[in-house]
């Protein structure tokens, strides 16, 4: 009789599970890091937004500012959120002395992210209208507020 060299369905059945396998960690290592990226350019864009406005603010003489504001005035380009969904804001006090980066349609992970990096440019930060600097207040359904406070 003559011997067989072929494959069992069993172990092609292995094979293909140890590569799924492989392909679902490749994905999660990969989405993790996007996520990573994006936070980090978000934190470097609002940083940049409140650095902006901070100038404008002095230049202007404290006028109230607004995101179709610092559009016109050549401070950010267009009026695409950093983070979160499409609905953000820019504002500032009656005085022009205090300003505030609100973000809205942040997802918890996200929430829990930017409430708990310590940006030097924050005097204080406000988490679904409650003052907080940890993410207890982040609410895990998703469609957080955000805002940043600076002066």
């Amino acid at each position: 009789m003559r011997e067989q060299s072929g494959r069992s369905l069993i172990e092609i059945i292995g094979v293909l599970a140890i590569g799924a396998i492989m392909i679902s960690a490749t994905y999660s290592i990969y989405h993790s890091t996007n996520e990573k990226q994006k936070r980090l350019i978000a934190s470097e864009e609002l940083k940049d937004i409140a650095q902006k406005t901070k100038t404008l603010l002095e230049y202007s003489g404290y006028k109230p500012v607004s995101v179709d504001y610092l559009i016109e005035a050549g401070v950010i380009n267009n009026d695409r959120a950093p983070a979160g969904g499409d609905d953000w804001s820019v504002t500032s006090n009656f005085e022009g002395t205090e300003f505030s980066i609100n973000l809205t349609g942040l997802s918890f992970e996200e929430c829990a992210y930017f409430t708990t990096k310590k940006f030097d440019w924050v005097t204080h930060i406000s988490v679904n209208e409650y003052e907080s600097n940890d993410s207890s207040f982040c609410m895990k359904s998703g469609d957080n507020t955000l805002s940043f406070f600076a002066q």
